[in-house]
């Protein structure tokens, strides 16, 4: 009996060691390549970069001359610019939020008005973490953009001109790594 439970143990002993052995990250996706994105697309500045606290609905452009990302307001007017070079990490995030249909319908007074709150839509965000290398600070720029395929496709381009690493649905730049001298 003793064995027995001896065995037990040492084989549950070895089950628990081998699932905590780390596992490498996988850094591909699989293998869905989206469509590139177009030059220039409607987006929505949501907050984040220093100095603009409005929200504005405008447009997002590639600069590939000067390897920037720009966004142009209402006026089409240039109202700030993201070099590529400072890009440090971008991903996609989605919100579901119930609808403003659905919150007013489920203020009127009737029975079963109620379940109107469970209308809901999909919000999808870029986000960009960058360095600004201007006053030596790190912040994060949120874009609200329409749909899936435009966020995917708008990632995929905008990590293909920075040159950054994917990592999941994030893409983001490596660090350096600092050589030690031995000596």
């Amino acid at each position: 009996m003793k064995t027995i439970l001896l065995v037990a143990l040492i084989t549950l002993c070895f089950a628990a060691l081998a699932f905590g052995q780390p596992r490498p990250v996988d850094n591909s996706r699989s293998g869905e390549k989206a469509k590139p994105a177009p030059e220039s697309f409607a987006a929505k500045y949501e907050g984040g970069m220093f100095g603009f606290n409005d929200k504005e609905a405008g447009t997002l452009k590639f600069d590939d001359a000067n390897d920037r990302l720009i966004f142009f307001g209402k006026e089409q007017k240039e109202i700030f610019a993201i070099p590529y070079g400072s890009l440090l990490v971008i991903y996609p995030q989605s919100q579901s939020v119930t609808s403003t249909a659905g919150n007013v319908i489920s203020q009127i007074p009737l029975p079963g008005a109620s379940l109107a709150g469970f209308i809901k839509e999909k919000r999808r965000y870029l986000i960009i973490q960058y360095e600004d290398l201007d006053i030596d600070a790190k912040g994060a720029v949120n874009f609200k953009l329409e749909d899936k395929a435009l966020l995917d496709s708008v990632l995929q381009t905008l990590a293909e001109k920075a040159q950054l690493s994917q990592r999941g649905e994030a893409y983001y730049r490596p660090k350096a790594v600092k050589k030690s001298d031995p000596n």
